[in-house]
């Protein structure tokens, strides 16, 4: 009897079965399905918060730009008549 018997796994689940009933099962189970959704959800959210951020990291550098080129203009010497 090894672990790759099929009778070897009816036994375990026929005592688990037992030991645990249906209702634990089945909740155990719907338990483990909403952390599996979470989990893909929550991967989800951080992939599009990192495609955002990737997207909005071009979008700051473009609105930057006009703001350098007024320093640029700010710090050349400017003639003032007296």
């Amino acid at each position: 009897m090894g672990l790759d018997d099929i009778w070897h796994w009816l036994i375990v689940l026929v005592i688990v079965l037992l030991i645990f009933g249906t209702s634990k099962l089945r909740n155990a189970g719907s338990d483990i399905g909403a952390a599996v959704r979470n989990f893909k959800k929550a991967m989800k959210e951080d992939a599009d918060a990192a495609k955002e951020a990737k997207d909005g990291g071009v979008e700051r550098l473009q609105a930057d730009a006009p703001v350098a080129e007024a320093a640029k203009d700010a710090a050349k010497p400017q003639d003032h008549a007296p």
